[in-house]
């Protein structure tokens, strides 16, 4: 069962911005150890390992792809428990990330915004990101992990779609 696509891309000066939200019942600082602790992380993401703080670089295990395979992450900013920003350059390009944290009436907020540089590939990197965030759901709630398959390729037209057509 394909869960219903929820990012958005928004246009910025340097680029354009794809957006994913999700909300968890829950308190801020709970849902911050949910994306900033090693334990934690591992549960949805990966383990990661190193000395952490903003300007450093930590190794992340990316723990629920193919051959679990290790990355650099930079750490460009840190302001717990409300915003982390992080870049990473893979085979793929370069990555910059951020996690945004709210709360309001108990509830919090995590907003997932990935800068890109192009929307080139993002019925790629869409489905990917409601993948990743309905892990951490999952790993909060205890419920079972969803399976990728629910969501790549079935919602690739979806992201695919939102991107602007190519001017010529």
């Amino acid at each position: 069962m394909t869960p219903p696509p929820t990012g958005r891309l928004f246009p910025t000066a340097t680029g354009t911005d794809l957006v994913l939200t999700r909300t968890f019942r829950a308190p801020l600082e709970d849902v911050w150890a949910s994306v900033t602790e090693s334990d934690r992380t591992a549960r949805w993401f990966g383990p990661w390992e190193g000395d952490a703080g903003p300007g450093r670089t930590v190794k992340v295990q990316m723990a629920f792809e193919e051959q679990q395979p290790w990355m650099d992450l930079h750490i460009d900013a840190c302001e717990a428990p409300r915003r982390l920003a992080v870049s990473a350059v893979d085979d793929t390009g370069r990555w910059r990330l951020e996690l945004l944290l709210s709360e309001t009436d108990g509830r919090t907020e995590l907003r997932l915004v990935h800068h890109l540089d192009t929307t080139d590939g993002v019925g790629e990197i869409g489905p990917g990101w409601e993948y990743y965030l309905d892990m951490l759901v999952a790993a909060r709630d205890g419920t079972p992990r969803p399976a990728f398959d629910d969501y790549y390729p079935a919602m690739a037209p979806y992201f695919a779609g939102l991107a602007p057509a190519p001017t010529t």
